[in-house]
């Protein structure tokens, strides 16, 4: 059975919020998190303590992960870099009427950003000059590093605005319904993993497989 999530509306259109507030914020709205904890792979044990919420403006999306693991690892430092080597959390994301094609937004815990669009296998990077408008916030900072051990929960907040989704025009998020599917990865940690918000039912890691996202519903 596919998961439904309603994502509450909690700013007005317009209404810029940074990402270092989104926490703050959806606390306030009382915004309630969901797990990441589906282990797809048994040759992938690993299960973090991942946790995400989200909410939406109308003209964008604020997302927030929280995440407790052994070790934490962030060295692609540009844009559209190999974040899922890293300890990185991702949002995937179908707009209605697209069948095959989807969004892809992957940032690892360093706050370097990966976005992209299109069909497993045939996809395209959003320009440099768009994923600068995503604004993020990161608890353990923006400087590269290399695998360190992590002593407690580390945060990542995103606010992704409607601009990034770049190969459409969306008008506002209010009243959509679309599909989505929530991950987190580590490729090259010493403990990989790769946990989803819905099941994955593939015989080998493989995010890239939208007839296994779940529904969101935006609230207006």
């Amino acid at each position: 059975m596919m998961k439904t999530m309603y994502i509450p509306k909690v700013a007005s259109a317009g209404e810029t919020v940074e990402a270092r507030l989104v926490p703050a914020l959806l606390d306030k709205a009382e915004v309630a998190f969901e797990p990441i904890h589906c282990v797809n792979w048994k040759d992938y044990p690993y299960c973090p303590e991942v946790k995400f919420r989200i909410a939406h403006t109308g003209d964008s999306v604020l997302l927030e992960y929280r995440v407790k693991e052994a070790s934490v690892r962030a060295v692609a430092d540009t844009d559209n870099g190999r974040v899922w080597e890293d300890s990185c959390c991702e949002f995937f994301f179908q707009m209605p009427g697209d069948k095959e094609n989807y969004y892809n937004f992957e940032c690892n815990c360093g706050g370097t950003l990966l976005a992209g669009y299109g069909r497993r296998g045939e996809r395209e990077h959003a320009p440099l000059e768009v994923t600068k408008l995503a604004d993020r916030w990161t608890s353990l900072g923006q400087a590269p590093f290399e695998e360190r051990a992590c002593d407690g929960e580390w945060q990542l907040a995103l606010r992704l605005p409607k601009t990034l989704f770049f190969r459409h025009s969306i008008e506002s998020f209010d009243g959509m319904t679309a599909r989505a599917n929530f991950y987190k990865c580590g490729d090259k940690l010493a403990s990989p993993h790769f946990l989803s918000w819905t099941p994955i039912n593939l015989p080998e890691p493989c995010f890239h497989c939208p007839e296994f996202f779940g529904s969101v519903r935006f609230t207006d």
